[in-house]
Order: C-alpha cells, then structure tokens, then sequence
C-alpha cells in the first residue's frame, strides 16, 4: 500500500480513531506508570490463576431468625443482647440478625421467655449486612494496592441468606490474607481504671481520618495517627477524668486493641493529660513497634483503621494458594495458544483469499481490537484464565465479521463500484449489528452474576463485542473500501 492510500486513510475519523485507541491503549499497559519490570503484562492485573496468590472462604458468624411474638419486638431484642452478648438486628417484621454463631436450640429457651417463638432458622447474614461486608472487604483488598480482587457473596441451597464469603487475592501471600481479610479489624481504645481492669471507651467508628504509618525519629517505635470524632473525643476526655488518668497518668494506661489483641499500652502521655484537662483531643497515635515487624503491624493496623471493622465476625473455613512459578506456567501457556490462534486465523483466510491484501489488514485490525480490549481491562477486570478464553474468543468472532463483511462486499468475486459498496457494507454490518446484540444479550445476565469463574469471560466478551463494533468494524470496512478501489 503506497503510502499516499495510508495518510488519506489515516485522515479517515474511523481509522485516526482506531489508531488512538490503540496508541493510548499501549500508554495505558506499559506507560501509565511506567513499568517495564514486568514485560509484556506491563501493567495489566493478573488473577490469582496467572500471577499466584491466595483465596479464603470465610463463614458469618451470624444467624438469622424468623419470628412470631404478640408482645413488643424491643424486649426481645433486648433480652438477646443481654443474654448472649451479641448485636441483635432487626431485618423485617418478622426476622432477627443475630450476630453470633449460636444454635437454634440454646436460642429456644431465650426466646419463649420473651413470649416469642421461632419458625424459621437460618445461618448467614442478610443480603444487608452481606453487601456491607463485600464494600469493607473491597477498601480492605484496595488498600493493598489491588483494585479488582474477587470477593463472591456464597449462600446455600435452601436458603435466601450468605453464609460465605470468598475472596481470591493476586500476588498476595497467605499470611498477609489471613492478617488483612480474614479477621473482623475490631479497633477498640481502653482505658485502665484499677488494678490490671481496664474499661471500653469507643470503638474504632469514631476515627474519621487516618495518617500513614510513620517512625518516632527518637524512639524509633513506628505509629498511626488516627483522628477522633467530636463524639469520640469527648467520651475519651470523660473517662480519662472519671478514672483519675489526667491527674495521675502514671497509673492508668491507655490499651488500643485490634481483634482483641494489643497493638499499644502505655501510661498517658503527660502532654496528652495536660491537654485533656483543658478540652477534649482528637489527635492520638497507636505506637506498633520497632523494625520490619512494627512497620508491618502499622501498616496492618492502617488498613483497619480506614475500612472500619466488619459488621459480623468471620471464622476462616476453607483456604488455598496458587504458587507464583505455576502462574508463570499459565502465563507461557495462554500466549502460546494465543499465538497459535493468531497463527491458524491468518492460515485460513489467507487460504480462503489467496490475497496477503485482503489478510494482512484483516490480521492488523483483529489484533488493534485485542489491544484496545486489553488496554480496557487493565482499568476494569482481572485477566484469568476465563477472561482469556474471553479474548481468544473474541479473535475468532471478530475474524468472522470480518469475513463477513469481505464476502458480502466481493460477490461473485468482484469488485463493486462505490454505491454497490456501500449497500453491500450497510447489509453486512446490520448482519454483524444483529449478532452482536445476540452475544450482549447473551452475556449480560453472566456479568452481572456474582459468579466468578464466568464473569469475567462475560465482560471480556461484552467489551470485546462493543469495541468491536463501534470502532474495528467501521475501521476495517475503510480500510477495505481503499484496498478493493486499487
């Protein structure tokens, strides 16, 4: 192709388009930030079945209770909290969100007491307080860097409630999984009254803002800053002067507890006394330690700070890992079947046409709509292997159309004169408009599924169907046009 056809193409809106796209599509793989490191992934995310890492099921502690009682609701959501010690939920008029893993014969007896009788009981959480922990879940997993880790909401047979949740994290290790995701992240600040007691003085709910972890130049010691609500502020004044710790700080430390293990206890600084007895304080620290292990429970302590705690406590009952050498095996694995797709494609149409004019372009413009695809995904989807699959089938789908479109404009081997293209184009193109509706109709349902072995073969393939065609399609129908008219 002389290269005065190749500037008046490019000058074409369909075409400068594709090129673009697929310019920035590149930008966004490998410049967007910089990262050459990782070859040609770039920066596209990687599941857990291409770059290793982790997965955990976790099972709600929680159950959830169908009612009948013709006294009032509120005693009997008192006398649940008093008795088992637990949060108590109403969902509806006739169900309870009990927040313990407790069975349904030591829950009987409370229950005739408050003249109430249970029909139904289930385990599991409501769809509520399910979403509420996939949207803490997902901070969680975002502050590691990850923006789209799979977390699937899983509930049994029989039953309208999750029970489960499971979460695949990439290039994450089982340790870090288990610290970050796989516990409640309960924050609770305590204060010493007498002896070894101590009392609750607020709940990790009453932080706003959170600082970056950050080493005490002079200890040493590595902390978070942490900023208290009004509220918070001045239950922490009031206890600290209701148990004397203001006058004598010495005697009266002050415990912050992750999960109920302490991560700071230390008399009160004499500073922070002098400054309460003024007024309430919202700025205090939780100091974690020296070295690598300090950092990493600042930085631990960090992320639950941010995404506040989960709703209802989490007991890990199933975990597994995919090494990292068996993802590089997977990696080589998909981009030698993808190059042999590639590969065969070219085989068969060029042994359809006989005309490397016809293949060439054909060949270019399929691997542009991959290129585009993945410069998509790399903001939006994991690439594992369903969403693979996805693409390589978006390479055979796409050469069909445009076969499609070549057949339909070469009838009987000719070349048409202008107008008789356009109107074999246009019929061509509704034939590919129609099918592509088939497959977005098809697919959409998959996507919206909280199923993650087909979800992502579902998006690839939407995205792959609507870039195809909106933009390689009409690009390729110029491009032919140019070729067919020398």
């Amino acid at each position: 192709m002389k290269s005065e056809t190749i500037i008046n193409l490019i000058k074409d809106w369909r075409v400068a388009l594709l090129v673009v796209l697929v310019i920035g599509s590149l930008a966004g793989i490998y410049l967007v930030p910089l990262n050459l490191e990782k070859g040609l992934e770039g920066n596209l995310q990687l599941g857990l079945d291409l770059e290793g890492g982790s997965w955990l099921q976790m099972e709600f502690q929680a159950v959830v209770v169908g009612y009948s009682t013709d006294k009032p609701i509120e005693d009997l959501v008192e006398n649940l909290q008093t008795r088992l010690e637990a949060d108590v939920i109403q969902i509806d008029a006739d169900h309870l969100e009990i927040r313990k893993n407790v069975s349904r014969a030591d829950l009987e007896p409370i229950f005739a007491e408050s003249g109430a009788k249970i029909v139904t009981y289930h385990k599991g959480v409501s769809r509520y307080t399910a979403d509420d922990v996939k949207r803490i879940l997902s901070k969680k997993v975002n502050a590691l860097g990850m923006q789209d880790a799979k977390i699937n909401l899983l509930t049994p047979t029989g039953s309208e409630y999750p029970q489960y949740a499971r979460i695949e994290l990439a290039g994450v290790d089982m340790t870090t999984a288990q610290e970050i995701v796989g516990k409640q992240g309960m924050f609770e600040i305590r204060i010493q009254t007498t002896g070894n007691q101590t009392e609750h003085v607020l709940f990790g709910d009453q932080i706003t803002s959170v600082g970056v972890p950050q080493k005490d130049p002079y200890t040493q010691e590595w902390g978070v800053g942490f900023t208290l609500t009004d509220a918070g502020a001045e239950a922490f004044r009031e206890a600290a002067l209701r148990h004397g710790a203001v006058d004598n700080p010495r005697d009266h430390h002050l415990v912050m507890l992750l999960d109920n293990e302490t991560v700071y206890s230390a008399p009160l600084n004499g500073d922070l006394a002098a400054q309460l007895r003024s007024g309430p304080v919202r700025s205090l620290s939780a100091t974690t330690g020296r070295g690598d292990a300090g950092l990493e429970d600042a930085m631990t302590l960090e992320i639950h700070l941010r995404a506040g705690a989960l709703p209802v406590k989490v007991e890990i009952v199933g975990s597994g890992s995919v090494p990292a050498a068996l993802g590089e095996q997977f990696k080589m694995m998909l981009l030698l079947a993808g190059l042999l797709a590639l590969l065969t494609v070219g085989i068969v149409i060029y042994y359809r046409y006989r005309e490397p004019s016809i293949v060439i372009p054909m060949l270019i413009i399929n691997l542009s709509e991959i290129i585009i695809l993945l410069g998509i995904a790399r903001f939006i989807q994991q690439l594992d292997l369903a969403s693979i699959a996805g693409l390589i089938a978006v390479v055979g789908t796409g050469i069909d159309q445009l076969v499609i479109i070549t057949d339909e404009v070469l009838h009987e081997g000719r070349v048409p004169s202008p107008n008789l293209y356009m109107k074999r184009y246009g019929r061509a193109f509704g034939i590919i408009a129609v099918a592509a509706a088939t497959i977005l109709i098809a697919m959409l349902p998959l996507a919206l599924m909280d199923l993650s072995t087909l979800r992502g073969f579902a998006i690839i393939t939407i995205l792959g169907t609507l870039v195809g065609i909106l933009i390689t399609r009409p690009a390729y129908g110029r491009v032919i046009m140019e070729i067919l008219s020398k």
